[in-house]
C-alpha cells in the first residue's frame, strides 16, 4: 500500500527485474500549482483538530482573515474562506454578485477565463467576452469599447484573471481600472488573483477591485482545499440586493463571529492551521521581498528559456509563449515546443529520469507547451536544479538547444 511518503520525497520505483525499488531525495515540485509546501506549513497542520468551541479555532480564522487582507493590500475588505478551489471561488463571486439573465463582461485570457466564462454560463449568467490574442495580456481597450456600448448599463461585473496559469501573461489590472473609469460605467471589478497573490504585487484597495479571490495552493504556499474571496463594501451591497439564489456559498450567511457560522458548517482546521504558518512565513520574509524574490527567480527562468531558444541553425524549437517580456509572469512560464517534439514526452523524461515535475498545456495549449511554475516556497539551488533536469530531459530526446542553465546561473550570479 502507497503512503504519503511514497508520494512525496523518497520514492517507489520499478527497476529492470520488476522489482520495487528506491529513488532517494525529492522530486522537484515545478507545477504552477500544487506548489512546495515549507516544513513549516506542514508541521503546522500535523496537529490534532480541536473542537469548535476551542478558543484557539476563532483565533486562528482571525489571523487567517487579517494576514489575507494584508497581502491583498486591503484594510477593510470582509475576508470570506471556503473548502473548495480557485473554481469554488470563482463560484462564490458569481452567485453574490449576479443573477440569471445577468450580464459579466469576461475580460479574455486565454483557457482560465473561458473556463470561467462557462461556469457563469452554467449559472444562468450571460457572458460578454473581449477577445484575446494568443500570448498577449488582456486588452483594456475592448474592456473601454464594451462598457461604454453598454448604455443600458447590464454589464454588472468585469471578471478579470490576473495572471492566466496556462499562457503564464500577467495583465495590468491598474490599467483595466483606469479603463473602466474612463468608460464611467458603474460596473464592479472583480479580480482573480489565484496565480498572482504573494508572488507579484496586488493591492486590492489601492487597485480599486471591488472583489479579489484566490486559493492555496500556489503563492500561498498551503496544500489545495482552501478558497477566499475578500470583498468590498460596495460588493457586498451588491451581494444584498442580488436575488440568486444560494446557500453554502452566499457571503450574508456567513458574517458573524462564531466559526462555525463563518465556514457555513465545520472549518477545514487542518488547512487554516497550515495557512496561518504560511502567511507568518510571509510577513517574517516581507511581502516586499517576497514579491523581489519571485521577480528575481522568474528572471533566472527568462534568461534559461533565452538560452535555450539560441540553438544553432534551429530557430523556432524552443521560445516564450507570450513574446511581450513585461507581461511574463513571475508565477509561471509557458514555453513553446515546435519541430516536431513533444512536450509531453519532455515532461515525462523530466519527471520519471530526472526527478522533475513541470506542467503542460492546458485547453488550446495542450500538446503546444510545457509550463514551468516559479512560485511559493523557492530558492535559487531548487531551481537551478529543476533547469537543470529540464535541460537533461532535451538532451535525452535529442531537442536541440543552447545553454539555458548557464544563462540561468549567469543571471542569478550578478543579480545576487
Amino acid at each position: 500500500m502507497t503512503s504519503p511518503s511514497d508520494l512525496s520525497g523518497p520514492r517507489a520505483a520499478t527497476t529492470s527485474n520488476s522489482t520495487p525499488g528506491r529513488i532517494p531525495g525529492r522530486r522537484l515540485l515545478h507545477s504552477p500549482g500544487p506548489t512546495h509546501i515549507p516544513d513549516a506549513v506542514l508541521h503546522a497542520m500535523a496537529v490534532q483538530p480541536m473542537d469548535l468551541a476551542d478558543p484557539r479555532v476563532d483565533e486562528t480564522i482571525a489571523a487567517c482573515e487579517e494576514g489575507l487582507r494584508r497581502v491583498l493590500g486591503t484594510r477593510d475588505a470582509q475576508v470570506f474562506m471556503y473548502s473548495a478551489n480557485g473554481h469554488g471561488a470563482w463560484e462564490a463571486v458569481l452567485v453574490n454578485i449576479a443573477a440569471p439573465g445577468q450580464t459579466v463582461l469576461m475580460a479574455g485570457t486565454g483557457h482560465f477565463s473561458e473556463a470561467w466564462a462557462l461556469q457563469a454560463e452554467d449559472l444562468g449568467l450571460m457572458v460578454q467576452r473581449t477577445p484575446w490574442v494568443e500570448g498577449q495580456p488582456i486588452d483594456t481597450g475592448s474592456i473601454e469599447a464594451a462598457l461604454r456600448a453598454d448604455v443600458a448599463r447590464a454589464i454588472v461585473a468585469v471578471l478579470v484573471v490576473h495572471t492566466d496559469t496556462a499562457s503564464g501573461i500577467t495583465s495590468d489590472v491598474p490599467a483595466i481600472r483606469a479603463a473602466m473609469d474612463a468608460s464611467g460605467h458603474p460596473a464592479l471589478l472583480v479580480v482573480d488573483g489565484v496565480a498572482s497573490v504573494a508572488a507579484a504585487p496586488l493591492y486590492m484597495d489601492a487597485w480599486r477591485a471591488n472583489v479579489v479571490l484566490g486559493a492555496s495552493q500556489k503563492g500561498l504556499m498551503v496544500p489545495p482545499g482552501l478558497a477566499y474571496v475578500a470583498v468590498d463594501a460596495r460588493a457586498l451591497a451588491v451581494a444584498q440586493a442580488n436575488p440568486m439564489p444560494r446557500h453554502y456559498w452566499g457571503w450574508q450567511l456567513r458574517v458573524g463571529a462564531q466559526s462555525y457560522r463563518k465556514f457555513c458548517g465545520t472549518p477545514p482546521e487542518t488547512l487554516l492551521f497550515g495557512l496561518r504558518a504560511a502567511l507568518g512565513l510571509i510577513e517574517q520574509e516581507g511581502l516586499e521581498a517576497v514579491w523581489a524574490r519571485h521577480a528575481r527567480l522568474a528572471a533566472a527562468v527568462h534568461a534559461a528559456v533565452e538560452g535555450w531558444r539560441e540553438a544553432v541553425n534551429v530557430p523556432g524549437v524552443i521560445d516564450f509563449f507570450c513574446p511581450v517580456p513585461a507581461a511574463r509572469s513571475v508565477s509561471v512560464t509557458a514555453i513553446t515546443l515546435g519541430g516536431g517534439h513533444s512536450p509531453d514526452a519532455l515532461r515525462q523524461v523530466a519527471r520519471e529520469r530526472f526527478q522533475v515535475a513541470v506542467a503542460g498545456g492546458l485547453g488550446p495549449l495542450a500538446g503546444r507547451v510545457f509550463r514551468i511554475g516559479h512560485l511559493g516556497d523557492l530558492n535559487e539551488a531548487m531551481l537551478l536544479g529543476a533547469l537543470g533536469g529540464v535541460q537533461a530531459a532535451m538532451d535525452v530526446l535529442n531537442i536541440p538547444h543552447g545553454d539555458g542553465v548557464g544563462r540561468a546561473i549567469a543571471y542569478l550570479s550578478r543579480s545576487a
